[in-house]
């Protein structure tokens, strides 16, 4: 199947006014602002980040089911990086980015 176009799309249907890639809408609010936030996660396979508060890797273990917490990070409403923390670094780092919330 071709893909279509933005304006194609709105040739086909006119009233439409967001395009739409993979099911999601490239529109965005003008008054939506970013905000960092944070979540919790397993750690995955092949992970190899440095922990901002610790300095130690968060790194994959085999046997055990170690969690981490994954921080987008936005300045003024930009993105600007993300940072992996340990579940029990990101606590003891007085959540940073947020209250952590499980993914």
């Amino acid at each position: 199947m071709a893909s279509r176009s933005p304006a194609a799309t709105r040739a086909v249907n006119p009233k439409s006014s967001t395009t739409k890639s993979e099911g999601r809408s490239t529109k965005q609010s003008a008054d939506q602002v970013w905000e960092s936030r944070a979540v919790i996660k397993l750690i995955e396979a092949g992970s190899a980040v440095e922990c901002p508060y610790c300095l130690e890797r968060v790194k994959f273990r085999a046997r055990h089911r170690d969690q981490q917490v994954i921080c987008n990070v936005y300045e003024n409403g930009v993105w600007q990086r993300v940072e992996q923390y340990h579940l029990e670094c990101y606590g003891d780092a007085d959540s940073p980015h947020g209250e952590a919330v499980k993914a």
